[in-house]
């Protein structure tokens, strides 16, 4: 018996031993929640970020990064405290203004600077240590560190969850973008290569290391700054935009998958002349259309999208389709050229991000496979929460499935109402209008209120229910005579335009809770395509 005890103590211990390990190293991952958005800090508010230029070492054997980010800024008043987020994981050795040392706090991951008494536009801060690992990338975001077939390291960065903060020290708010763009200068051991956004400015051995210098002057969201490192195999071409422009189109694979990789490139060629045809022009000429393999699903990173979804090819019609690969191609006008300042108005990045995901069937399927699609997505929704979050929403509290599948169902439903010959050249004309691209971010009251001006439709009653609340329309159809039906929609105060299927053929007409009366010597089929989202 005393035997048993020791036995059944000891392995006690030991399993405690591991756990504690374990929690220990977890921890590092993900201490706290690392949501972002909401209100923006008045200290914040009170400044603009012009420029980030963010050098890191990346060390694949401690999985960390050591190195600096030099914050180049513009204030309309003196500045008694600059605030910045970076996680507290991360250790600051320094920070300079002018050259000189300066005062600061960081703790509860906030960065606290007491300037010096100068008229400096820079601040340098110099930090390092352990990268928060991923716990369910890129939802649950952070460092992905794994290793390909080759026993070689491969790491992938997703923070949309969570901001730049956990990389590098930001104004970490989606309202904040900075209006110059990025240097990005990358050191990794050879024979390491490291992927990010802009254009590949300079290649440089140093030593047994290689450092890589990527440059956009495109103002970019913090969360897009993105960086993969790994050996890979790269396979380019120069791709001809609908502009006339000719742009730098390059896929980056694992040395395992080299033979998959001319196939991913063309799918990418395909998705993005498809995507011009209804958005415009690429947003980024002077950067790259890109993708890199990542080790975990993907994410919209300007000019360098995350690829992990296992080459999963799909006929359509005369083409091939990869949903991710098309999705993610779809934020760089919807996400990164059209951006939200508040997360509350997210469903504009990826409802119609999603919605272009459908018009790909459109365009290579045909109507059928576009209603088939629509008809697939809509029993997806649960109608439990508006499209449209509070303000000054987190990332947090504004993400959930239906900005994707009813946001897309609110587009195509806008179709149905508006017809093709009104509805395409809008949304391509919100899409190109500088008043809403780049630097000038946009609300969902901008989208509705453009729409309606470009239409000349009265289209708040819509609006007004499709995004803001979870009611949907009830369809009622009552016979009347021996050949008539009235058909209403009931919990509306408006009226929405109908295809009606009756024995004498398809009518179009406005019906509301008034109803209309039809005549047909078969029951009426209310909405056969299935435009808009309605109680039956």
């Amino acid at each position: 018996m005393k035997s048993d005890m020791n036995f059944t103590k000891t392995l006690a211990m030991r399993i405690i031993s591991f756990l504690a390990i374990f929690i220990s190293s977890c921890t590092g991952a993900f201490a706290q929640n690392w949501d972002w958005g909401g209100p923006i800090d008045p200290l914040q508010a009170k400044m603009k970020i012009r420029h980030y230029r963010l050098e890191l070492e990346l060390l694949p054997e401690t999985q960390s990064i050591q190195g600096s980010n030099t914050i180049t800024f513009s204030a309309e008043e003196k500045l008694d405290t600059l605030r910045f987020q970076l996680i507290n994981e991360y250790e600051i050795s320094k920070v300079l203004m002018d050259g000189k040392e300066v005062k600061f706090t960081h703790e509860k991951d906030l960065l606290d600077i007491i300037p010096v008494d100068c008229t400096c536009d820079q601040v340098q801060i110099f930090y390092g240590g352990k990268n928060p690992i991923a716990q369910n990338p890129p939802w649950t975001g952070g460092f992905t560190w794994e290793k390909d077939l080759l026993d070689n390291h491969w790491m992938g960065l997703s923070s949309q969850g969570e901001g730049g903060k956990i990389f590098m020290p930001a104004l970490d708010h989606p309202s904040s973008e900075p209006s110059e763009g990025v240097d990005l200068i990358f050191t990794a051991p050879k024979p390491y290569f490291v992927a990010s956004n802009g254009r590949l400015i300079e290649s440089q051995e140093v030593g047994q290391k290689m450092r890589y210098h990527w440059q956009t002057g495109y103002p970019i969201s913090n969360y897009n700054i993105n960086f993969t490192l790994g050996i890979f195999h790269e396979e380019k071409l120069d791709f001809t935009s609908v502009s006339g422009e000719v742009i730098p189109m390059q896929v980056w694979v694992l040395q395992e998958n080299r033979a998959k990789v001319k196939e991913l490139l063309e799918l990418l060629k395909i998705s993005t002349e498809t995507q011009e045809k209804y958005f415009g022009p690429f947003p980024f000429s002077e950067d790259k259309i890109a993708v890199v393999e990542t080790p975990y699903l993907g994410m919209e990173h300007q000019t360098i999208n995350a690829y992990g979804n296992n080459f999963q090819f799909v006929p359509m019609g005369k083409v091939k389709y990869d949903w991710l690969l098309h999705h993610e191609l779809g934020h760089e006008w919807w996400g990164n050229k059209v951006t939200v300042s508040d997360w509350a108005d997210m469903w504009i990045h990826e409802g119609l991000t999603a919605y272009g995901d459908w018009l790909f069937f459109w365009e290579h399927g045909g109507p059928e496979a576009y209603f088939a699609k629509v008809k697939a997505e809509s029993r997806n929704v649960p109608h439990a929460k508006p499209v449209v979050s509070p303000p000054n929403s987190t990332e947090e509290e504004a993400y959930h499935p239906e900005i994707y599948t009813k946001g897309a169902l609110v587009i195509h439903a806008l179709r149905g109402v508006l017809g093709d010959e009104l509805f395409f050249p809008a949304i391509k004309a919100f899409v190109m209008d500088e008043r809403f691209t780049y630097l000038n971010q946009v609300t969902t009251r901008d989208f509705t209120d453009f729409i309606q001006s470009y239409t000349g439709k009265d289209l708040k009653g819509f609006f007004d229910l499709y995004l803001y609340t979870t009611s949907i329309p009830k369809l009622k159809v009552s016979k009347k005579g021996k050949e008539g039906y009235v058909i209403s929609l009931q919990g509306i105060d408006f009226e929405m335009p109908l295809e009606i299927e009756t024995s004498e053929g398809v009518q179009r007409a406005p019906v509301g809770k008034k109803g209309i009366e039809v005549k047909s010597k078969t029951p009426p089929v209310v909405d056969p395509q299935g435009w808009l989202m309605l109680s039956r």
